[in-house]
């Protein structure tokens, strides 16, 4: 799940996928825009990624749950889930 808002995108993840611990030790991403089905639809761009705690998630969450009906029903989710913030480099 991915939201744009106030410049920044939030992403919610598994804390037991190879993403999140791809990010924990390096926070230096690389995004492109892209289709449902993955395919790349613009340049590739560099990025920061921030791992947010329980205290900062609140933004994160309430801005997934504005386009992701699901997610306003936290029992629906596991233990698992934590939320990134990412910053375009230059921004």
């Amino acid at each position: 799940m991915v939201r744009q808002h106030a410049g920044k995108l939030y992403v919610m993840n598994r804390s037991d996928s190879g993403k999140y611990k791809r990010i924990r030790n390096n926070p230096h991403v690389r995004l492109a825009p892209g289709t449902a089905r993955g395919r790349l639809s613009g340049a590739w761009i560099d990025a920061q990624a921030l791992i947010l705690d329980r205290e900062q998630e609140g933004t994160a969450r309430q801005s997934l749950a504005r386009k992701y009906f699901l997610m306003r029903f936290p029992w629906l989710w596991s233990g698992k889930g934590i939320f990134l913030e990412i910053m375009i480099a230059g921004s």
